[in-house]
């Protein structure tokens, strides 16, 4: 009888222990799944985050190329137009026409400014909204050079010196959107 009773408990233990073993065996099974579960998500949040910042980039860099294109068409236009009336004696029919067509110019670069603005970051927009402003600023300059080209004004030298200053000053603040732009572009954006 005591044989049996040592085979009894002897039985008992080791089913006891298997089922212990089992219990771990699949308790740690399951943590090591959530384990590797969260390093998947982990890493395809990161490639997610990845891809978008690539996306941003490429839309960012498109934007800044539609927007500095614009802003050259509609300063090109205002420049020979004002080179044409420095060319031309005073006193010649104002073109009304060309400046119509700068004006137009000038509205299709503020309408991708507004999309640089969108677009961002904050520095980038400052500086695209400066340039703006510049460029705005420089055609009415010569907009008003013209009106007084076609008048004879006497004072055609002070307005054609403004005018140059003025253009001078949109050099420069282009200039500074170009660095900015690129710093922009260049970032490099942590990933969290």
């Amino acid at each position: 009888m005591d044989t049996v009773l040592v085979s009894i408990v002897s039985v008992l233990g080791t089913v006891a222990g298997a089922g212990l073993t089992a219990f771990i065996a699949a308790r740690s099974e399951r943590r090591r799944q959530a384990a590797q579960d969260t390093a998947e998500q982990r890493t395809r949040m990161h490639e997610l985050r990845v891809e978008h910042q690539r996306w941003r980039r490429e839309r960012r860099h498109g934007t800044y190329l539609a927007f500095l294109e614009a802003l050259s068409a509609a300063d090109r236009a205002n420049q020979e137009h004002f080179h044409h009336m420095r060319a031309t004696p005073p006193g010649e029919v104002l073109d009304g026409q060309r400046l119509s067509e700068i004006r137009q110019l000038f509205k299709a670069a503020e309408a991708v400014g507004h999309a640089v603005l969108l677009e961002g970051p904050d520095d980038v927009a400052e500086a695209a909204l400066g340039l703006l402003l510049r460029l705005s600023s420089l055609v009415r300059d010569i907009r008003e050079y013209a009106l007084a080209h076609a008048a004879s004004h006497d004072r055609l030298d002070d307005h054609g010196t403004v005018c140059h200053e003025n253009g001078m000053a949109f050099i420069a603040e282009h200039k500074a959107f170009l660095g900015i732009a690129r710093a922009a572009l260049d970032e490099v954006i942590e990933v969290v």
